[in-house]
């Protein structure tokens, strides 16, 4: 009997925006974890970010002037900088005042527990699926999901490939390519969808 999804493929189900909007109705307004939790998902959802690498921001890595994200852990040890629309950097302010209460120092990461301490991969993989099921997402939700319906939706826009790769921090346009395909066959769907046929 099978007992783990390791080494299983699932398809790609990026999630809307209203599905998004419901995991962060689903965090608490009020706990400190609830607000933290809204931010990573604002976070993830917006910049596309890999889990490990949200995981991974310092607060010297924010540039709140310029709603930039600077990445300093990417794929194959890559650096980039990402941004980030005032929407989402509301609610991640909201928990770095937060943390100031708390008085968590600059030197722990941007995502940590309550005392400072670094937030595991673990703990996300399992808030995201609690969160879906409160909120009445039916959808498979992960941190990876987060990352595809960011993709989704640049293509979806018709936002050039190259920005899209840049963001991603792909190394090459050709994964990017193969990326947004296999997330959101958008452009090939419509162009069926557009072929008239009568009857």
């Amino acid at each position: 009997m099978r007992t783990s999804n390791r080494g299983r493929k699932f398809p790609a189900q990026p999630l809307n925006g209203d599905e998004v909007k419901a995991l962060l109705r689903a965090c608490s307004k009020r706990s400190p974890t609830g607000v933290r939790n809204a931010a990573l998902i604002a976070t993830l959802y917006r910049t596309g970010l890999r889990i490990g690498e949200a995981l991974s921001i310092l607060p010297r890595d924010l540039d709140a002037n310029a709603g930039a994200i600077r990445v300093l852990n990417g794929k194959g040890g890559t650096v980039r900088s990402v941004g980030m629309d005032p929407g989402a950097w509301a609610l991640l302010q909201r928990w770095l005042d937060q943390r100031a209460t708390l008085e968590i120092n600059g030197h722990s990461k941007v995502f940590c527990t309550l005392r400072g301490e670094p937030l595991k991969t673990s703990y996300v993989r399992a808030l995201l699926p609690r969160l879906a099921s409160k909120a009445g997402v039916e959808r498979r939700v992960h941190a990876h999901a987060l990352r595809h319906s960011f993709a989704a939706e640049l293509a979806a826009e018709r936002t050039p490939m190259n920005v899209v790769q840049t963001v991603l921090g792909h190394a090459n346009l050709a994964t990017t390519d193969a990326y947004l395909r296999h997330i959101n066959p958008v452009v090939a769907i419509e162009t069926l969808r557009s072929r008239s046929w009568c009857l």
